[in-house]
C-alpha cells in the first residue's frame, strides 16, 4: 500500500484547485511536497500557506507542461529538493473551447497536448524511475468526460479518454514492479476551469471533497477513483445508451 507519511511527492499543476486541496490532504498525512506550476509565484504562495497552516515540508518551482525535454530535469530537481521521489500527482489540464476547437485545428492540438500528450510524457519519465526503484505511485487527473464522447466537449473528452487508456496500460505494465498507477475521474467540480460557465453542469462537486477522495484512493491503492463516487454509476448508465440514440441527445 502506498505510504503517504514521510513520502516525497511531486505535484505537477499544483495551482489547480483540486491539486491545491489535495496537497493539503497529503500534507496532513505527513507527506513532503514539491509543488510546480507555470505560475511559480502562486505555487510558492500555496507552499508557504501549507508550511504555516499545516507545518508541512514544502518546496516549489516552475513547470511548463509542454517543455518535454525538461521533464527529466523536473524530476531531478524534485528528487534533490526532497531527498527522494516516491509519488507523482499530475493535475495538468485545460478545458478549452469546443467551438473554437472545431474551427481552429491549432486550438484542438493545444487541448490534446495539455490534457494528454504532456501529462503522458511526464508520467512516463516518472514511471521509468519508479519501475527501476521497485516502488512509487502515480496519480493523474483524467475526467468522466473521457468515458464517452459528447458533442458539447468531445475535444476535451477525447484527450482525457486517451489519458485514461494510457494510465490503464501503464498500470498493467508496472503491476509486477511494485509501483502503482491511479486514474482519478472527477465529475464537474467547482474550480477555476468551470468558473463563470453560463450553464453550469449538474452535480457540481466541492473541490475539498474531491481532494479527500483522491488522497484516500492513493492510500488504498485504488486503480480508478470516480469523484464523487456517484459518477461511476452515472457513466456506466451513459455508456449503455446505444449509439443510434446517444448521437441524437443534446449532451
Amino acid at each position: 500500500m502506498p505510504q503517504i507519511r514521510g513520502a516525497n511527492v511531486l505535484i505537477a499543476g499544483a495551482t489547480s484547485t483540486i491539486a491545491r486541496h489535495t496537497a493539503a490532504r497529503l500534507a496532513e498525512r505527513g507527506a513532503r511536497l514539491h509543488l510546480v506550476a507555470r505560475g511559480e509565484a502562486e505555487a510558492g504562495r500555496i507552499g508557504q500557506d501549507l508550511q504555516v497552516r499545516r507545518g508541512a515540508e514544502v518546496s516549489w518551482g516552475s513547470f511548463e507542461a509542454t517543455d518535454y525535454k525538461g521533464h527529466e530535469r523536473l524530476l531531478d530537481r524534485a528528487t534533490e529538493a526532497m531527498g527522494g521521489l516516491d509519488g507523482l500527482l499530475v493535475a495538468v489540464g485545460m478545458l478549452g473551447d469546443q467551438m473554437r476547437a472545431e474551427a481552429e485545428p491549432g486550438h484542438l492540438r493545444d487541448v490534446i497536448e495539455i490534457n494528454y500528450g504532456a501529462p503522458a510524457s511526464l508520467i512516463t519519465a516518472a514511471a521509468n524511475r519508479f519501475e527501476e526503484q521497485g516502488d512509487g505511485w502515480i496519480a493523474a487527473l483524467s475526467s468522466v468526460a473521457g468515458d464517452r464522447g459528447r458533442p458539447s466537449n468531445y475535444a476535451y473528452g477525447s484527450a482525457k479518454a486517451g489519458l485514461t487508456a494510457f494510465l490503464g496500460g501503464l498500470r498493467g505494465r508496472l503491476h509486477e514492479s511494485g509501483a502503482h498507477v491511479l486514474t482519478v475521474k472527477p465529475g464537474p467540480t467547482d474550480t477555476k476551469m468551470t468558473f463563470g460557465m453560463d450553464d453550469p453542469p449538474p452535480l457540481m462537486a466541492e473541490p475539498e471533497r474531491v481532494a479527500g477522495q483522491v488522497a484516500q484512493a492513493i492510500e488504498e491503492e485504488k486503480d480508478v477513483c470516480y469523484a464523487p463516487p456517484i459518477w461511476r454509476y452515472i457513466m456506466a448508465a451513459i455508456r449503455l445508451i446505444p449509439a443510434s440514440i446517444f448521437k441524437k441527445l443534446d449532451l
